[in-house]
């Protein structure tokens, strides 16, 4: 059995910033992260961190610098089309969001812990309140640790929720379907092309539900996401366990389309991999829990809407901001960072909500266009 003061469950990109963030003020914490090590598995594509949520976090965090080496100049390029392949919007500068692969990021948080603050291969399998503020935590390897302060850090199905509520995630009406062109600028040039130099956006203008998502990532890697509104029951129908008949009914969805545009489905280097999209009510708070908070997806999990890695990034920043200016009172400090983070979780659910009705309603090229400019 471990003991420790601060206990943070998952090495996202949340809980990692919340570290280092203490470190910067000379307070230590242990992070167990259930994956086996830092390259265990992928970690997703291209992230835009944001001025005013993001960046300050790297700045509280004292990487601000590092994070501008990691940058890939130009990926904040906007481009929307129509199927056919016609240019209807084309913007070069993103606006105060610089684009990174989360991966680097999360190595760059991670090399800037000091050694052994992360525990690899620690699956949570349950907590248990112990009194007094302090929770044990076990894991599938069999061992388990006691803490004065326990961070659910560990995303949507939060192990460390069921403490502070009983509500789960729900399904938010629509799924995307991930797909990945391997150095598509050179093997699928007219693709590319289409792209462009950063996000692209296309839109079929007689039917709504729909939008191909696309990213132009390092090394020229074209990485897609088809967002549908379809019925659970209709992803569900679809054998994903079989890559080639699971492309082949994804791809009609794009009957139509234009050739460089379809193959960013067919000539996919890597099997279509279906991610339902879930989220919290955008209300969702909880009563406060002597010993124990939330922060990223496990506090505040909403569909996508390019917030998600930054609000993670600014609750971790913060409550290590908080825990820094209430030394010895543990409660003061979950209280004043729950009290910001609240209503700004619930702001930034507002607002996502409110894209995913423009990039799935009617007209969409046009309202999306009409938000860019």
């Amino acid at each position: 059995m471990n003991d420790t003061s601060i206990t943070i469950i998952g090495a996202g990109l949340g809980g990692l910033t919340l570290a280092r963030v203490l470190h910067v003020h000379g307070i230590p914490s242990t992070v167990y992260e259930a994956d086996a090590s830092a390259t265990a598995r992928g970690q997703g594509g291209m992230l835009d961190i944001h001025d005013y949520n993001g960046q300050p976090a790297l700045e509280a965090a004292g990487l601000i610098d590092e994070f501008r080496a990691i940058v890939l100049e130009g990926r904040e390029a906007m481009r929307v089309l129509d199927r056919d392949g016609t240019i209807l919007f084309d913007r070069a500068d993103g606006g105060g969001s610089p684009e990174a692969q989360r991966g680097a990021l999360r190595q760059m948080l991670l090399d800037s812990l000091p050694a052994g603050t992360v525990r690899w291969g620690h699956r949570v399998t349950g907590v248990r309140a112990l009194g007094g503020g302090r929770h044990e935590v076990a894991f599938d390897n069999g061992t388990t640790t006691t803490t004065g302060l326990l961070i659910g850090a560990d995303g949507a199905w939060s192990r460390v929720r069921p403490l502070l509520s009983d509500t789960t995630p729900t399904w938010a009406g629509n799924s995307s379907v991930e797909t990945f062109l391997v150095d598509g600028v050179n093997r699928h040039p007219a693709t590319a092309k289409a792209v462009g130099g950063g996000s692209l956006f296309v839109f079929d203008a007689d039917v709504s539900g729909k939008v191909l998502l696309v990213h132009r990532e390092a090394d020229g890697n074209l990485h897609a996401y088809l967002w549908l509104s379809r019925p659970l029951e209709w992803f569900a129908a679809i054998d994903f366990a079989d890559p080639a008949a699971a492309t082949a009914r994804i791809a009609r969805e794009l009957d139509g389309w234009a050739p460089e545009l379809t193959a960013l489905i067919t000539d996919s280097d890597t099997a279509p991999v279906y991610r339902p999209h879930y989220g919290l009510p955008a209300d969702f708070r909880w009563d406060r829990v002597p010993g124990v908070t939330l922060l990223g997806d496990a506090a505040h999990v909403q569909p996508p809407n390019g917030e998600g890695a930054n609000l993670a990034m600014e609750d971790g920043a913060e409550l290590g901001a908080a825990i820094a200016a209430h030394p010895g009172d543990v409660e003061a400090a979950l209280t004043a960072y729950e009290l910001a983070m609240f209503p700004r979780s619930a702001a930034a659910n507002a607002e996502g909500a409110g894209t995913a009705e423009i990039l799935l309603g009617e007209n969409a090229a046009e309202e999306l266009i009409r938000l860019f400019s």
